[in-house]
């Protein structure tokens, strides 16, 4: 099972500047909680207790405002600060203390995760021993993402990094579960010609030993990559639209730990008096009420 979760928060989220000048990418709202919230539920959906937040120097403070220490939640967060971003396989480099001798999931801090089925299947991802998988997303515009080609049994055949010729209509979208050769596997990586660590390079490894298969979101998920203020803002109207019409929060953290057991009614209590007069509060004292 893996127990351990990476969140990649760093990063100098250029293409939203100057609103990023100021304040890390994931702190920014997606509807009416910080972007943060829904990858770091993703892998509390996952059963992930135990997760690092990898974030850039300086911008610790930021994150410990909002999610302190994890114990609010039953859950325990541990902070690493990134000098400079040196490719997303450099987590597990970084992360090499923290990830101990276990398997470990990865998910990019500005990916938005959302479906029916979707827990089911996060649960089945924890279950890998050996090997690799990635999430791959059905995408319209292909010639954008990181693309894989897979065989009936789901296993990748061919990745291409923003393919010009096509090759396949499933993206790789920023979720992953690795066993623990990612850590030795990552630091045999050479930088690529933009001067980073490449995660293509790091599954091309597992793809050679036959180690590298995927699971697909289907029609009824939605992956979305906030990394443009465009992807931002219909992220947001996506959050809104579904909260608004179903009434239910996507990524409330204590409703999730709450239905997990992980936490009781005090810790909720306790979480109303920490966000104070809000819609959140409000929809936290509901869950209380049943």
């Amino acid at each position: 099972m893996i127990k351990k979760g990476i969140i990649l928060a760093g990063g100098k989220g250029t293409r939203m500047s100057p609103l990023t000048k100021a304040v890390n990418k994931q702190l920014l709202p997606i509807y009416d909680k910080p972007l943060i919230f829904y990858p770091l539920s993703i892998l509390m959906l996952a059963n992930i207790k135990d997760i690092l937040i990898i974030v850039n120097k300086g911008q610790l403070n930021q994150y410990k405002k909002i999610i302190p220490n994890g114990n609010n939640l039953g859950i325990k967060i541990t902070y690493i600060e990134q000098d400079k971003p040196r490719g997303l396989p450099d987590a597990f480099v970084i992360g090499e203390k923290f990830i101990g001798k276990e398997n470990v999931a990865m998910i990019l801090g500005d990916n938005f995760f959302y479906g029916q089925n979707l827990t089911t299947k996060l649960l089945e991802n924890t279950k890998l021993k050996k090997g690799a998988r990635v999430v791959l997303h059905k995408v319209t515009k292909p010639e954008l993402f990181g693309v894989a080609k897979i065989n009936k049994n789901n296993r990748i055949i061919s990745i291409k990094e923003k393919p010009k010729k096509y090759l396949s209509d499933l993206a790789i979208t920023g979720l992953y579960f690795f066993d623990n050769k990612v850590v030795k596997y990552s630091k045999k990586l050479k930088p690529s010609k933009r001067g980073e660590v490449e995660i293509v390079d790091l599954l091309k490894i597992y793809k050679s030993k036959k180690q590298l298969s995927a699971d697909l979101i289907g029609r009824g998920g939605a992956w979305l990559d906030t990394g443009s203020i465009e992807d931002f803002y219909k992220t947001s109207a996506f959050v809104s639209a579904i909260e608004n019409r179903q009434g239910f929060k996507i990524a409330c953290l204590e409703e999730i730990s709450l239905n997990k057991k992980w936490i009781n009614k005090r810790e909720i209590i306790n979480s109303i008096k920490f966000y104070g007069n809000c819609d959140y509060s409000k929809y936290l004292k509901n869950l209380i009420k049943k």
